[in-house]
């Protein structure tokens, strides 16, 4: 589907650029356009190299562990049809710490594990589980402590203070959140039939 989006889009960027008898204009802009985004992407190589090294070492200090052991009681409460014990539960809980970290090339794999070991769970396979839901309202939500990506685009821009961010993202990631949890809470209660929307 945004393929579909993408080629629209661009057709009728060229389209309007035809109609008004500039084409040329769409040449310069895809040559500039790419230009900016080589220079965007080699200022961001060096402080995305150091933000990951950075999670790595927490990450192998044992930092999300920690995160996990801490969000595992939170974790019983939101996906209640996990067993405590089942592999599900700490892929859930390791994705979730992941994500509190800003490390999403961590939680990918370990998103999908979880959404792999919730289909095990799931009793009817061509439809998604009020856990496997849940999930994804979570993640895509995504409460962040560190926004090592936002802070790295802020750095190549040569913002004066790159990570004034974190505390805005905090709030504001904190507050999609709460609305994904609240959200997956009644329509949950509405798909159970305890209630009527």
């Amino acid at each position: 589907m945004i393929n579909i989006i993408w080629f629209a889009m661009l057709a009728c960027g060229i389209a309007a650029a035809a109609i008004q008898g500039d084409i040329q204009t769409v040449t310069r802009a895809t040559v500039s356009g790419a230009e900016e985004a080589v220079k965007t992407a080699l200022g961001l190589i060096g402080i995305i190299a150091f933000w990951s090294g950075l999670m790595k070492i927490a990450e192998d200090a044992g930092l999300i562990k920690v995160l996990a052991r801490l969000i595992r009681p939170l974790a019983r409460v939101l996906f209640p049809e996990v067993p405590p014990d089942h592999p599900a539960m700490g892929a859930i809980v390791l994705s979730m710490s992941a994500n509190l970290l800003g490390l999403g090339n961590a939680c990918t794999p370990l998103g999908i594990k979880a959404m792999e070991e919730l289909q095990k769970l799931n009793p009817s396979k061509d439809t998604a589980s009020n856990s496997m839901c849940t999930f994804t309202a979570i993640t895509a939500s995504s409460l962040t402590l560190i926004p090592t990506t936002v802070i790295a685009l802020r750095a190549a821009a040569n913002s004066h203070d790159p990570t004034a961010i974190v505390g805005p993202t905090i709030a504001a990631t904190a507050a999609s959140t709460a609305a994904a949890v609240i959200a997956d809470y009644f329509l949950r209660k509405a798909r159970t039939g305890g209630m009527k929307l």
